[in-house]
């Protein structure tokens, strides 16, 4: 039965779309969007017990929830890159999720940090001659991005076990909700195993080139599986189903795919610092293929450790993205749109290009760091836009 107010409406002869017990889209949602003004809550009679679902209002109060996790993962991934450009990321050579959250208050506190620092290789090979002031600099750098992940952590799991206790979830909603939880849990003990050796005797270059790009990796996963959740609570044109549609809509999920990969890409390239390499388009070098690419043995090492040929799958890649992101407007121009899914596209190609442009400048200019920053928050924006146009061409069940 669905209760409204005092009354009661048989659930008989309706399906789940029909009577809206639980829809796909991983949310549950009253009997017709918009037809009941006061519903607060809506129960299903299910054999021994009864099932919360939720109203309108928690629907709503559960998106803005995503959109503020999808926010702080997004300044994750942003704070993260500055800190790998600024190589401040072994600055804070041991990690307690509690304890380290107070930071030194006086010289004396300071002092003791430092000389925990200049145990490990970092400091005796690369920094040997810095001073204080600037081991401060590195450290906040680093401190700050530690704190940033613990609010990410709160900010998701503190409502998201509100909203299942309340009953806001549906079992789907649920599973994705497990998920992002898993993923969250994860990146702590990714930061927990990138710790530095003080007995180690290999030049440091920051975090480990192929940890780094895993945690870049994870960060871009998480925004991508939020947003995908979001998608589900917006609404989406229902479209004529036409042979170019189709193709259209096949064509905006591999152009989104290949951004993924896009991005992934430079996860590498910044982990193993590969934009210092060759710093020239649309050559590397005096050549169009570099003769390092296959260095390394065996040859698929040369995919994740070889900087020139990190560096030229980026290009590749990149370039490729650009060409079908360029080809997905101009089909979708050929093509009776709704203006939002036209506004999609367009903003998609405006930012292929600028993203493009941002990382050849960053190339050219030998990675300054406001730029490689800019370069590396462009690639979440990019990703972010393509997966709005995949929800605005998506499939709507009658």
């Amino acid at each position: 039965m669905i209760y409204q107010g005092s009354e009661m409406w048989p659930l008989r002869g309706l399906d789940s779309r029909q009577s809206g017990i639980e829809c796909d889209c991983g949310i549950s949602r009253p009997l017709r969007p918009g037809q009941y003004s006061t519903v607060s809550e809506v129960a299903l009679q299910a054999g021994r017990g009864t099932v919360s679902l939720p109203s309108k209002a928690a629907e709503r109060v559960v998106g803005r929830w995503l959109l503020v996790c999808s926010g702080t993962v997004a300044g994750a991934v942003i704070l993260g890159g500055v800190t790998r450009l600024t190589e401040s990321g072994l600055s804070m050579v041991d990690w307690h999720l509690i304890k380290e959250m107070k930071p030194p208050t006086n010289q004396e506190e300071w002092e003791a940090e430092f000389q925990k620092y200049q145990q490990f290789p970092e400091f005796k090979i690369l920094n040997h001659d810095m001073t204080l002031a600037e081991f401060k600099f590195i450290w906040y750098m680093e401190y700050s991005h530690r704190m940033w992940g613990r609010l990410v952590g709160l900010v998701y799991i503190l409502p998201a076990a509100y909203f299942w206790r309340k009953g806001w979830l549906s079992r789907a909603m649920k599973g994705r909700v497990l998920a992002l939880c898993g993923l969250v849990c994860f990146q702590v003990r990714l930061f927990n195993g990138l710790e530095e050796k003080p007995d180690s005797h290999d030049i440091p270059s920051g975090p480990p080139s192929v940890s780094t790009s895993v945690d870049l990796t994870c960060c871009h996963t998480g925004v991508s599986l939020l947003l995908l959740i979001l998608r589900q609570l917006l609404w989406t044109p229902q479209l004529p189903e036409t042979r170019q549609l189709l193709w259209l809509r096949r064509f905006a999920h591999g152009t989104a795919g290949l951004v993924f990969l896009t991005a992934l890409s430079g996860a590498f390239v910044a982990g193993l610092d590969a934009g210092l390499v060759y710093n020239s388009f649309p050559k590397m070098g005096e050549s169009w293929i570099p003769e390092d690419l296959f260095t390394f043995s065996p040859i698929l090492r040369n995919v994740f450790e070889n900087p020139t040929m990190v560096q030229f799958d980026h290009r590749i890649l990149g370039i490729t993205s650009v060409t079908a992101i360029t080809a997905l407007y101009f089909l979708s121009r050929r093509i009776p749109l709704p203006r939002r899914t036209k506004v999609a596209a367009a903003t998609l190609l405006a930012l292929a290009y600028t993203q493009a442009g941002l990382g050849i400048s960053t190339l050219l200019m030998y990675v300054p760091t406001p730029l490689a920053a800019t370069h590396q928050s462009g690639s979440l924006a990019l990703l972010s836009v393509a997966l709005w146009l995949m929800n605005e061409l998506r499939r709507v069940p009658k």
